[in-house]
């Protein structure tokens, strides 16, 4: 194994962060305020591919992430004083559920779905639990967006001893300039060299026999 010696189909998992409407679906853009997912969308065949590929090639260990409802009763309380903020409110005015489904992905019967109500996947859920009890020590990493969930979870996973493996195609974040450009950065100047090897996907699966 190129990617990590120890690395093997035993002790490695998937995850893919937050692929749901309220992240990708064209309902859930706002272009007046830039916010607005057409790269995201583009990725996703990319995505349902790889995970095909994945479970014949490595294993069946995914973890598929969604959402609590973003309003203000489920989320926690730092996030609620930070939303005090008119520039970093983020809060969901979706009451129907929509928003937290996932969008064109489906998790198989023998998939886990972990419901976060923060940043990233491993506060306040069993993520770490069930890792554990599975054996689970490589993280490969997809979804979105590149700075806010995906590095919040890299971060904190890294943190808490886990290795990653961090697919930089098929790692997303909103279309615009500015975040392109921070997402672009993660993935060349930061997630190299401090949290995991950082790779395409087409790579990653060329290492597996």
């Amino acid at each position: 194994m190129k990617i990590y010696p120890k690395m093997n189909k035993s002790n490695t998992g998937l995850l893919v962060i937050d692929i749901v409407n309220g992240c990708a679906h064209q309902d859930c853009e706002d272009p007046k305020i830039d916010v607005t997912f057409s790269k995201i969308r583009e990725m996703i065949p990319n995505l349902i591919d790889f995970v095909d590929n994945y479970r014949k090639k490595v294993n069946n260990s995914l973890f598929y992430i969604n959402l609590t409802p973003w309003t203000k009763e489920y989320l926690p309380k730092n996030i609620q004083e930070l939303y005090t903020d008119p520039k970093a409110d983020y809060y969901s005015d979706d009451e129907t559920g929509f928003s937290e489904k996932f969008y064109q992905i489906k998790p198989n019967k023998e998939d886990i779905v972990i419901t976060k109500n923060t940043y990233d996947c491993f506060t306040d859920t069993e993520l770490e639990k069930i890792l554990k009890d599975k054996n689970i020590q490589y993280l490969v990493v997809t979804g979105v967006f590149t700075e806010g969930c995906v590095l919040s979870t890299i971060v904190n996973g890294f943190s808490r001893g886990f290795n990653f493996v961090i697919l930089k195609d098929l790692i997303e974040s909103m279309d615009g300039k500015k975040r392109q450009e921070i997402s672009k950065s993660l993935k060349e100047y930061v997630f190299p060299f401090l949290y995991g090897k950082t790779i395409t996907s087409k790579e990653f699966l060329s290492d597996w026999k």
